[in-house]
């Protein structure tokens, strides 16, 4: 006669396999925890009006952030930090929609 086997392994097992799953992707950036200062403003940015005929002067270094439209909406990608992203609003907390 055979004894019942214990399930106490085949449990530990399958919890260890998520725990490494869901830290190799958060290692490399798949999966993001999100903490309260990570819904804190990520940099200040003013728009520059332009008119016909008159000229404006910008730096000529680039931002830290790259701006892509997603689904109808300007989502911003900090390329400095990993993983940090954000959708564009305007001092209202309206988001700013863009052209697909």
């Amino acid at each position: 006669m055979s004894e019942p086997r214990s399930g106490v392994p085949l449990i530990l097992t399958s919890l260890a396999s998520v725990f490494v799953t869901v830290g190799c992707l958060w290692y490399y950036g798949y999966v993001h925890f999100a903490k309260p200062e990570d819904a804190r403003l990520l940099a200040e940015f003013t728009m520059l009006k332009t008119l016909p005929g008159e000229t404006y002067q910008a730096s000529a270094a680039p931002a830290r952030q790259m701006a892509q439209c997603i689904d109808g909406r300007l989502v911003l990608f900090d390329q400095e930090q990993r993983g940090l992203s954000g959708v564009l609003v305007d001092e209202r907390g309206r988001l700013v929609r863009c052209l697909p």
